[in-house]
């Protein structure tokens, strides 16, 4: 399956879908899970899911890659938009309609090959400087666990270039994310276990209840066909964590 970005997608849906009020999705560049090829065509774990389920919703959708802060804040203030993949934390809960689980994500800290930051629980990891990107759910837990020094950037990317570069410790990644990296060379490795959360699509509170009920459905049909698990490993990913 190969999507351009961003309108291709709602103009490959049957003729019918045109009368409806298309849905705006948004999401961070962030492979296996959401990326951009250099052609322009949006790929990835979630998209790919987020493109079936759409197609069977009978729903037109636009879909944009953007800074994590900027989308999660689209989703919860702008009627008919949603955001993915978001952690179903229990402070989100209450502020999105939820369609889930896109994947269950193990979350690892991890370090640069060779760092001798090293840990066996998380409070002999608050020693460290540990970074991640704002309004990430990571955010959220690093202070909630008490991690004093926590380092702040725009996106993954930069956090990553950070660790690379000894400027932080430690950053929490999806273990997802850790497997393709260290396939691609990436010279990092994993230090404990963060967290494990379940990640999917978060809607704002205005979109239809019925078509939050036909995404869902449309999920359930993919794990239970097991097309999920074949997206996954098509990215290299064996199976939800």
């Amino acid at each position: 399956m190969k999507i351009a970005a961003p309108l291709l997608a709602s103009l490959s849906l049957a003729c019918g879908a045109h009368a409806q009020q298309a849905i705006v999705f948004s999401t961070e560049s962030y492979p296996p899970f959401s990326y951009q090829e250099p052609g322009g065509n949006y790929r990835g774990v979630g998209i790919d899911q987020v493109d079936i389920i759409m197609q069977d919703a009978g729903t037109p959708y636009t879909l944009e890659i953007m800074p994590w802060a900027r989308a999660i804040a689209m989703a919860e203030t702008q009627s008919m938009h949603c955001v993915f993949a978001a952690a179903r934390t229990p402070d989100r809960e209450p502020r999105f309609k939820w369609v889930v689980p896109l994947f269950i994500d193990r979350n690892i800290l991890v370090r640069h090959a060779g760092s001798k930051a090293a840990a066996t629980t998380l409070d002999e990891a608050k020693q460290y400087t540990v970074g991640t990107h704002r309004a990430d759910y990571t955010e959220g837990l690093l202070k909630s666990f008490g991690f004093p020094k926590i380092d702040l950037s725009a996106n993954v990317d930069t956090t990553l270039r950070k660790l690379l570069q000894d400027r932080i410790d430690l950053m929490p990644m999806s273990e997802g994310v850790y497997q393709k990296l260290k396939a691609d060379g990436t010279p990092i490795e994993k230090v404990i276990l963060f967290s494990e959360q379940h990640l999917g699509i978060a809607c704002n509170p205005d979109v239809p209840d019925d078509l939050i009920a036909r995404m869902q459905a449309g999920l359930d049909r993919l794990i239970k066909d097991g097309i999920q698990k074949a997206i996954l490993k098509r990215y290299g990913i064996d199976e939800i964590q």
